[in-house]
């Protein structure tokens, strides 16, 4: 007899097909126009990698995230790639703006504080080949972008991402960590704390779904997934390197609410992530 409380958990995490993006500025090209890769191109050129931390009142953690990705964006010059730094402000009440310009960042600002609209907004003002979505509290090394670099450059990956590790040691959320990352690697889910995707096909896909306000990075997975399998590209999940990323959540939050949040989404994993007030972890403004 088939278990229901699998049933309903494989169901929490099965994600639609595409939907009517509300970002005109990234649905390009059209929806009825099949994009065409060509496969190899990118060993053949020189590339700009642009990469884009959202931001909400994160000037905690900020200078040393920003700190970081500058001396890991060391992996691009022995390829001659450009890059650039775009911090988006999601309507911050803090010194976020200021300390993201003090370390050469462009700030770009979204006022609806949702963090696919600030990735979204963030990538509409890009002007790289490929964008690398970073969140504010996580640290890559040089070593994880060379590894995103020989990816990019065999010209066979559409997007990607990278397991995680927690900064400190907190064993029960590290056994989390750890079921994430073989899952993540398993069905090549993309965690929201690092992804890279090839610009075209962001745009194409019309970016992270605005109408969700958790969840939007396994949503927009699953349409990278359908794309790629359309064109022949993989999705990869690098692992070698793994992101450094906070705590925080751990420290804020009670093991109780984190069980109340996940059993919301096994119910009604549609409603949840749309829902603002059930996706109080992100949003109630505790850093």
């Amino acid at each position: 007899m088939r278990d229901p409380g699998l049933c309903r958990l494989k169901t929490a995490f099965r994600f639609p097909l595409p939907y009517p993006s509300l970002l005109a500025p990234l649905r390009t090209p059209p929806k009825n126009q099949r994009w065409t890769p060509t496969p190899g191109s990118a060993s053949l050129n020189l590339l700009k990698i642009s990469i884009i931390v959202p931001a909400f009142n994160e000037e905690r953690l900020l200078a040393a995230t920003l700190n970081q990705i500058n001396i890991a964006r060391a992996a691009f010059a022995p390829r001659g790639w450009d890059s650039e730094l775009i911090v988006c402000d999601n309507n911050s009440t803090d010194g976020t703006a200021a300390i993201a310009r003090a370390a050469g960042a462009r700030v770009v600002f979204e006022p609806v504080n949702q963090i696919g609209r600030a990735r979204n907004t963030g990538a509409a003002s890009a002007s790289g080949d490929w964008l690398l979505f970073i969140d504010a509290d996580s640290q890559p090394t040089a070593e994880l972008l060379a590894d995103m670099t020989d990816q990019i450059q065999s010209g066979r990956c559409l997007a990607g991402g990278s397991t995680i590790r927690l900064a400190g040691n907190h064993r029960l959320a590290n056994c989390v960590t750890a079921g994430w990352n073989w899952l993540s690697r398993a069905r090549r889910w993309l965690a929201g704390s690092f992804i890279f995707c090839e610009t075209t096909a962001f745009r194409q896909l019309g970016g992270f779904n605005p109408e969700m306000f958790a969840g939007e990075e396994l949503d927009l997975t699953t349409r990278l997934q359908e794309l790629a399998r359309g064109s022949g590209r993989t999705i990869v999940i690098l692992h070698r390197h793994p992101l450094l990323t906070s705590a925080r959540k751990v420290q804020l939050y009670s093991t109780g609410d984190h069980l109340r949040f996940l059993w919301r989404v096994i119910v009604n994993r549609e409603a949840t992530f749309r829902d603002r007030a059930a996706c109080y972890a992100w949003y109630d403004g505790r850093r």
